[in-house]
């Protein structure tokens, strides 16, 4: 296969949790290799994610994930975070792409050529691929978390702004864990 059809798939997860990393990954395929059953990574099961992910794992030409950490969502905002987590991703890739689509609106600052797909995780397998990866690392770390911070649950909400998670918020505070930038956390900080 010629260099030059590499297509790499680009996506992230977590922009909107108020707690933990934001994930990327980025994905190329193998066509001699289909995956079936890629699609959205909210679309699918938890379980059809974890096997999926594990299928794109032993069977893609070659795949990466990042991440950016909460300090740097809190510094740069979660939009550059994630280009950030997403730029990583790519550069740790062993192939280099001929060039890379991205889910969402904006593309990350990399040296090949890029294009941002709304709903691309629904649309490119690669990025469906990619949504699966960064997801399920995620959920990953977040089961993670909840060891470290039981009263939380994180395994349960993933960090997502549930109201037994803000119930939690108010009940044991502010972790290290939580992204002080977003608005529910702030609220909570300029309370006490």
């Amino acid at each position: 296969m010629n260099q030059f059809h590499l297509i790499c798939g680009v996506d992230e997860a977590g922009r909107g949790p108020l707690a933990g990393a934001v994930y990327a990954a980025a994905v190329i395929l193998d066509p001699a290799k289909p995956i079936i059953g890629l699609a959205d990574s909210k679309k699918l099961s938890e379980k059809k994610r974890d096997y999926l992910a594990l299928q794109i794992k032993e069977h893609a030409l070659a795949w990466a994930i990042a991440s950016s950490s909460v300090e740097e969502i809190d510094e740069i905002n979660i939009l550059q975070a994630s280009l950030l987590a997403m730029k990583r991703a790519v550069e740790q890739l062993h192939i280099t792409p001929h060039k890379i689509l991205v889910d969402g609106l904006h593309c990350p600052k990399v040296s090949m050529a890029s294009e941002a797909i709304v709903k691309g995780d629904s649309k490119v397998e690669a990025i469906s691929a990619a949504s699966i990866l960064a997801k399920t690392a995620r959920d990953f770390e977040l089961i993670q978390l909840d060891k470290l911070y039981p009263e939380y649950n994180f395994a349960k909400h993933k960090g997502y702004p549930t109201a037994e998670h803000m119930q939690r918020l108010i009940q044991y505070g502010v972790s290290a864990v939580h992204r002080r930038s977003y608005a529910p956390v702030r609220n909570l900080l300029a309370q006490q």
